[in-house]
């Protein structure tokens, strides 16, 4: 039997002496139950908004991207792609090749990134689902078309209504002389616009493989990457490591987190800095559990000196009320939790926490993960583990033998 627990549990319910030490234990509660719901919202609102864009990544970046470990490009043969389409795993691979191009439509003028791609692009990542005005279409009746992204299509001023006006592509040649025409010019025309994600927007237009060669002036093969989409159920990780072994060395594999590394460092680094800002709120929470606690100390001096007459020893009323703290604390966290979890499903329900027109969503994006709570848990509990040192160590010094007042 755990005596020290079971003291602790009867003086969490047990009636003051004050009413004023209910009123501080109920706020220090509440502060606790306040800071870990906070807690596990923050995650949770982080983990959403890294959800929304990892999917909006999605339809551009493909699950797993192959390039030249040196150099931009590099010629891919046949027997080649047919291995890599035959591996287990593997569910699609588009060729595609980008570069920096300049980009002219009826006196309009900016540069951006052309790339080709080949039929196989829209089944690698759903990106003729994003279209908003217009059609995905590449190539029309022998003639070299365009897919913009929004933001391209609105620096351009391109109208999509217009099947007469043509986009001019400008593309510096390698080997031109000082004399010569320092660049190829080739026409499209804009069929459609894309909108995933700003970055992609504002400096993407698409067009069919051929035309980019041509436009290169590259031979058949060139490629600036190869990008795969997976079967469903599949492990990239395995798949990558399958098509590694057949590339051999000379080329950089990259999934589709390693693509935005930099991106989901920095949306990790503030989650977890919003993590410990919550984290510090809490600290200063727990100074109302301190305070509670010291006056049950104070108002069972009687009793510690009774258990102390009949032969408890320091260690065993230091656990009583430490044990009397994390029960508080215990208490405030699993009020906490059930709070967060309401307030989670009201947003996934009914957005009650909306943001303002123009986004990409109407609510805040939300998502629960039950790794979240192992952290919070750890988090809440050392705090109110710390916060009861300080009354238990009084609870120590109370005499075996009061004086009577």
């Amino acid at each position: 039997m755990n005596i020290p627990f079971l003291f602790a549990r009867r003086y969490l319910f047990a009636r003051r002496s004050t009413n004023a030490i209910n009123i501080i234990a109920g706020i220090s509660v509440f502060g606790i139950s306040v800071g870990t719901a906070a807690l596990i919202l923050i995650l949770s609102v982080f983990n959403g908004f890294e959800d929304l864009l990892s999917g909006l990544f999605g339809y551009f970046n493909p699950e797993i991207k192959i390039t030249a470990a040196k150099g931009k490009t590099f010629e891919v043969d046949s027997l080649t792609l047919e291995k890599i389409r035959s591996l287990p795993g593997v569910f699609v691979v588009s060729e595609t090749l980008e570069e920096i191009a300049f980009f002219e439509y009826e006196g309009s003028q900016d540069f951006g990134v052309l790339k080709g791609v080949d039929g196989y692009f829209a089944r690698v990542n759903d990106i003729d689902s994003t279209i908003r005005e217009g059609k995905y279409r590449l190539e029309e009746d022998d003639r070299n078309c365009a897919v913009l992204g929004a933001g391209m299509r609105n620096k351009l001023s391109v109208n999509l209504d217009n099947p007469i006006a043509v986009l001019r592509v400008y593309m510096p040649k390698e080997k031109a002389a000082v004399l010569d025409n320092s660049f190829s010019v080739r026409y499209a025309y804009p069929k459609g616009a894309f909108s995933i994600q700003q970055d992609f927007d504002n400096q993407y237009v698409l067009t069919n493989l051929g035309f980019m060669r041509d436009l290169l002036e590259a031979p058949p093969g060139t490629v600036s990457a190869l990008e795969i989409r997976c079967a469903s159920g599949t492990n990239p990780a395995s798949v990558k490591q399958a098509v590694a072994a057949v590339l051999g060395d000379g080329y950089v594999l990259r999934d589709r987190y390693e693509q935005n590394e930099a991106f989901f460092k920095v949306m990790r680094l503030e989650k977890w800095m919003g993590f410990a800002i919550t984290t510090l709120m809490l600290l200063l929470m727990a100074f109302n559990m301190v305070g509670a606690l010291w006056m049950i100390v104070l108002d069972k001096q009687k009793d510690i000196s009774i258990l102390k007459s009949m032969g408890a020893d320091a260690q065993t009323i230091r656990r009583i009320f430490l044990g009397e703290g994390l029960l508080l604390t215990a208490l405030g966290m699993g009020i906490g939790m059930v709070l967060a979890v309401g307030l989670y499903f009201a947003q996934k329900t009914w957005g009650i926490v909306t943001i303002p027109q123009g986004f990409l969503v109407e609510s805040y994006p939300i998502s629960m993960r039950i790794q979240d709570f192992v952290p919070v848990t750890a988090t809440v509990l050392g705090i109110g583990l710390l916060a009861s040192l300080a009354p238990a160590a009084r609870a120590v010094r109370v005499p075996a033998y009061l004086r009577e007042e």
